[in-house]
C-alpha cells in the first residue's frame, strides 16, 4: 500500500517494444528497463537525460497510455498496472493528465480552441452546456489566455506557439487533474515564452497542489522548476535526489557531465575547458553489459563492465548507481 502522501509509485517498471525483424526473429527494444521510484503529492519531480534514455516512454507508462512489461503501477493508492475496469480507468483518466512537446502536432487543426477544451468534458459526462463554457473560461484564464472570449472561436494555427502551449496546458487542467506529466513542453517554443510557462506551472502547482512529472533534456531548467531530480540513461535511473543536492554535488560521472555541458551565460568563463563526454547513446535494443554508461565513461574501471550498478543511498536526500562511487 502505497503511504497517504504519496501519489504515485512505480515498482521495477519494465517497458519493451518488440518489433519483427524478418519471419523468425524479433527486436526487443528496452525503452525503460526497472524503474522504481515514488512520488508524493505536490511534488515536481525532473526526468532528465539525452534524447533514446526513455524519459517520454517512463512519462507515458506512468499514465498507461503505454502499457509496462513488468512491474507494478500505483496511483493514489490503487494498482492501476492492469486495471480494466472501463469506470474506474475514467476516473483515472480524469486524475492523470500529460502535456504533450510539440503544441502544433497536439492539437486538431480542425477544431476551434472551445471544442478542444470542450471535448474531454464531453467524453467525462459534463452534458450542461453552460457548465461545460464556464469550465473552459476559467481554464483559459488560469493559463494567461486573456481575455478568453477571444480565444474561444480561434484554430491552432491561428494562435503563437507560446499560446499553442498555453491551450494544451488548459486541456490538460480542464478536467482538475491531481498529477500531470509534461513532456518537455518548453522544448518547441522560443526562449522568452519558456520562462513564461515554467512560472505558469509553478502557480498552478500551488494553486491546485498539482504533481507535475517533468520530461526534459535541460538541466537548467529542470533545476528552476523541480524540487527532485530523476537522471535516466539507456532505461535506468542512474542517479536520483533533491535537485539542490544533485546539481550541486553530482555523483555519477553522466550527470557531470549534463551538468558541465549547460551553456554558461558569463563571457569570462567562454575560453574555460569542458569535458564534454564522446560518442552517443548506445542502442536500447543491444544495451552494454554492466553499466550501460560504461562505455562513455572516463572513469570506468574493471567492474563497470561486468557488473550493473544498484541505486544506493548516499545520504537523505541522494541516491547513485556507479561502480566508482561505490569503490569509495
Amino acid at each position: 500500500m502505497v503511504e497517504d502522501n504519496a501519489i504515485l509509485k512505480l515498482e521495477n517498471v519494465k517497458t519493451y517494444f518488440f518489433l519483427p525483424k524478418g519471419l523468425f526473429k524479433t527486436l526487443v527494444v528496452k525503452a525503460v528497463d526497472g524503474v522504481s521510484l515514488e512520488m508524493k503529492r505536490g511534488e515536481s519531480l525532473a526526468i532528465v537525460g539525452e534524447s533514446g534514455s526513455g524519459k517520454t516512454t517512463l512519462g507515458r507508462t506512468a499514465i498507461r497510455l503505454i502499457e509496462p512489461t513488468e512491474g507494478r503501477i500505483i496511483f493514489d493508492g490503487k494498482d492501476i498496472t492492469h486495471m480494466s475496469d472501463e469506470k474506474e480507468m475514467k476516473m483515472f483518466r480524469r486524475s492523470a493528465q500529460i502535456i504533450f512537446q510539440d503544441p502544433f502536432m497536439s492539437l486538431n487543426p480542425y477544431m476551434t480552441i472551445r471544442e478542444i477544451l470542450e471535448e474531454p468534458l464531453i467524453i467525462h459526462g459534463y452534458n450542461d452546456a453552460e457548465e461545460r463554457k464556464e469550465i473552459i473560461v476559467k481554464s483559459l484564464i488560469d493559463v494567461k489566455l486573456q481575455p478568453p472570449e477571444e480565444f474561444l472561436l480561434k484554430y491552432p494555427h491561428m494562435l503563437s506557439g507560446g499560446q499553442r502551449q498555453r491551450v494544451g496546458i488548459a486541456r490538460a487542467m480542464v478536467l482538475n487533474p491531481k498529477f500531470i506529466v509534461a513532456d518537455e513542453p518548453v522544448s518547441m517554443i522560443d526562449a522568452s515564452s519558456r520562462a513564461e510557462i515554467l512560472y505558469l506551472f509553478k502557480s498552478l502547482q500551488e494553486k491546485y497542489n498539482l504533481t507535475f512529472m517533468y520530461i526534459t533534456h535541460d538541466i537548467a531548467t529542470a533545476k528552476y522548476f523541480s524540487d527532485n531530480l530523476a537522471v535516466m540513461y539507456l532505461g535506468k535511473i542512474v542517479e536520483y535526489g533533491s535537485t539542490r543536492e544533485v546539481i550541486l554535488n553530482p555523483k555519477h560521472p553522466y550527470t557531470s557531465a549534463l551538468i558541465t555541458a549547460v551553456p554558461d551565460p558569463d563571457p569570462k568563463n567562454r575560453f574555460i575547458y569542458r569535458k564534454v563526454i564522446s560518442g552517443e547513446i548506445p542502442s536500447a535494443v543491444n544495451p552494454p553489459q554492466g553499466c550501460r554508461f560504461h562505455t562513455r565513461c572516463p572513469y570506468k574501471f574493471d567492474p563497470c563492465d561486468k557488473s550493473e550498478p544498484s541505486l544506493i543511498q548516499v545520504n537523505l536526500n541522494h541516491m547513485v548507481a556507479c561502480h566508482l562511487y561505490n569503490k569509495k
